[in-house]
C-alpha cells in the first residue's frame, strides 16, 4: 500500500497512452520559434537599423543566419544527445542538473520556465494589441478593445492547455504550415521578379556589411534569437511514443529546416529592397508588410496581399503563443513533482494535462493583460503603443532567461556528456554552443538602454532566488519506479 501511495503521488503526462509522434515533437519546436513572426520582425535588429547598438550585418544579413544557424545546431546537437538519454517534462532543467549539479539545475529551471512564461505573456499582449490595431487600420474598427482581444486569447489558450497536448500541437502544426508555406511561396515570388537585380555573392560577403566581420557577428548575435525556443520539443519526452528516436530527430530536423526559411527569407527581404538599408529602414516596423504592398508603394504585391501576409504573421504569434503556454505549463509541473517547487504544481488534471501549473500560467498571463490595459503610464514611449513597449521589455527578459539557460547547459555538457565515444564532439559543440550564447547575452546588455536593461538584471535576481530556494526544496532523490496511469485521451490521434 505504501509503494501505491508514493507511485500516484508521482504523476506523469502521457502515463501507458503515449501516443505524440515525431510531427508533434516537431510542431512544438517549429510553433515556439515563429519562424513567420521571427523574419517579419527581426530583420532590422540583424541589419542593423533598430538594434540598441547601431551595429548589425547590412545587407549581409543572410550570412549572419547561416552562421547562426551553425552556433544553433551545435548547441541543438547537445539537446538531442541529453534527449536520447533523460526524458522528462522539465527536460532542459535536468540536462543542466546533469552537467552542473542540483542546485544549479532547479535555480536554471526555474529561470528557464519562468523566461517562457514571460515570453507568453509578452506575446499575447503584442497579438491582442496587434489584431486590434490592424484591423482599426484596415477596416476602421477593431472590433473589440485590447483588453477584450487579450481576454479571448487568454481563453482560447486556457481551453488548449486543459484538452490536450495532442490538440495544442496539432493546432500548432497546422498554424506554423499555412503562415510558413505562404510567406515561403511570397519569398520566392519577391526573389524572381528581383530578376537581375539579384546579387547572392553580396548577400554572402562580409564586406557588405558596414562594420565588416563587427557587424556580422553582431547580426550573429540577433540572428540566434531567431531559433529561441527551438529546444522545447525535449519537453514532451514523456508524452511521446518514442522519445529516445523522436525527441532527437525533432529538435535537429526543426533547426535545419527553419534555418533553411530564415536565409531565403531574409535575402529575399535585402534583394526586394535593392540591398539599401535606407529602404530597409524605412519598413523598419516589418519589412514583410512592405515588400508585400501595392506595386505603386514600392512593394511587389497590392493591399490583399499585404492583408494576408499579416494573417499568417497573426496565425503565427498564435502557435508561438500555444508553445509558450505548452512549455511553461509542463516545466512548472516538473519543477513541482520533482520538489524543486511546491509540490502542488504537480497535479495533474483528469485528462492528463498539467492542472495547477497551468492554472498559474493563466493567472500569469492575466496579470500582465491588466497590467498592460490598466496602467500605461509603466514604461511609456510616445512612439509606441502601451503594449509594444510592454512586449519589449518583457520578450527581452525572457529571451535573455533562454540564452543563459542555453549557456549553462553547454557549459554541463562538457561533464555531462563525458562518457560519449567521440569526446572531440561533445568538447566542439560545447564552445560553440557557449560561444554563440555568449554573444546573445552580451547583446542583450551592451549598450542597452532603460527600461529594457532591466530585464536581464531581473532575471539575475530570480537565478539567485531558484539557488535560495534549493534551501528549502531538497528536491525528490529517487522517482519511484511505477508511475501512476493517466488518461490518454489528450495523446490520441486528433483529426483536423
Amino acid at each position: 500500500m505504501a509503494h501505491q501511495s508514493q507511485s500516484t503521488e508521482y504523476q506523469t503526462l502521457g502515463g501507458t497512452g503515449r501516443k505524440l509522434t515525431i510531427v508533434d515533437a516537431i510542431a512544438q519546436s517549429v510553433g515556439f520559434m515563429g519562424p513567420v513572426f521571427s523574419i517579419a520582425f527581426l530583420v532590422p535588429l540583424l541589419v542593423g537599423i533598430s538594434s540598441p547598438t547601431g551595429k548589425g550585418a547590412g545587407v549581409a544579413a543572410p550570412l549572419s543566419v547561416v552562421i547562426a544557424a551553425i552556433g544553433v545546431f551545435g548547441f541543438g546537437w547537445i539537446v538531442s544527445e541529453y534527449a536520447r538519454r533523460i526524458q522528462a517534462a522539465g527536460s532542459l532543467y535536468d540536462y543542466v542538473t546533469d552537467g552542473l549539479g542540483q542546485r544549479i539545475g532547479a535555480a536554471s529551471g526555474l529561470l528557464y520556465y519562468a523566461g517562457i512564461a514571460v515570453l507568453g505573456a509578452a506575446l499575447l499582449i503584442l497579438l491582442g494589441g496587434t489584431i486590434g490595431d490592424t484591423l482599426e487600420a484596415e477596416f476602421g474598427n477593431s472590433v473589440l478593445p485590447q483588453l477584450g482581444w487579450d481576454i479571448v486569447l487568454l481563453v482560447v489558450v486556457g481551453l488548449i492547455l486543459y484538452l490536450g497536448i495532442a490538440l495544442s500541437t496539432r493546432a500548432q502544426l497546422v498554424l506554423a504550415l499555412v503562415s510558413i508555406t505562404v510567406v515561403l511561396i511570397f519569398f520566392i515570388y519577391v526573389i524572381i521578379k528581383v530578376g537581375s537585380g539579384n546579387d547572392v555573392a553580396k548577400a554572402f560577403s562580409p564586406s557588405s556589411s558596414p562594420q565588416g566581420w563587427n557587424g556580422i557577428m553582431f547580426g550573429v548575435l540577433y540572428g540566434v534569437l531567431l531559433f529561441t525556443g527551438f529546444e522545447t520539443a525535449a519537453n514532451l519526452g514523456e508524452e511521446t511514443a518514442h522519445p529516445k528516436r523522436d525527441i532527437p530527430r525533432a529538435v535537429l530536423i526543426s533547426v535545419l529546416a527553419i534555418a533553411g526559411f530564415y536565409v531565403v527569407g531574409t535575402y529575399a527581404q535585402v534583394a526586394g529592397y535593392g540591398f539599401s538599408l535606407d529602404a530597409i529602414g524605412k519598413n523598419a516596423g516589418a519589412p514583410l508588410f512592405g515588400l508585400a504592398g501595392p506595386v505603386s508603394d514600392g512593394g511587389f504585391g497590392s493591399v490583399a496581399v499585404r492583408r494576408l501576409m499579416e494573417l499568417v504573421v497573426v496565425l503565427d504569434m498564435m502557435a508561438v503563443l500555444i508553445g509558450c503556454a505548452v512549455a511553461g505549463s509542463r516545466g512548472l509541473f516538473a519543477l513541482g513533482r520533482d520538489r524543486r517547487l511546491p509540490r502542488a504544481l504537480g497535479k495533474v488534471s483528469h485528462r492528463g494535462t498539467p492542472l495547477v501549473a497551468g492554472a498559474i500560467v493563466l493567472a500569469f498571463y492575466l496579470v500582465v493583460i491588466l497590467v498592460t490595459t490598466q496602467w500605461n503610464s509603466l514604461w511609456e514611449d510616445p512612439q509606441l503603443p502601451h503594449y509594444a513597449v510592454m512586449f519589449g521589455v518583457l520578450s527581452t527578459f525572457g529571451s535573455f532567461s533562454l540564452a543563459c539557460i542555453y549557456f549553462l547547459l553547454s557549459m554541463g555538457a562538457i561533464h555531462g556528456l563525458a562518457d560519449y565515444p567521440k569526446r572531440w564532439a561533445v568538447i566542439l559543440a560545447a564552445v560553440v554552443g557557449m560561444v554563440v550564447t555568449a554573444a546573445a547575452i552580451f547583446g542583450s546588455v551592451y549598450q542597452v538602454p532603460a527600461p529594457t536593461i532591466y530585464a536581464p538584471w531581473a532575471a539575475v535576481v530570480i537565478f539567485i532566488v531558484g539557488l535560495l530556494l534549493t534551501l528549502v526544496y531538497q528536491g525528490r532523490k529517487t522517482p519511484p519506479a511505477e508511475f501512476a496511469g493517466l488518461t490518454a485521451a489528450d495523446q490520441g490521434p486528433i483529426k483536423l
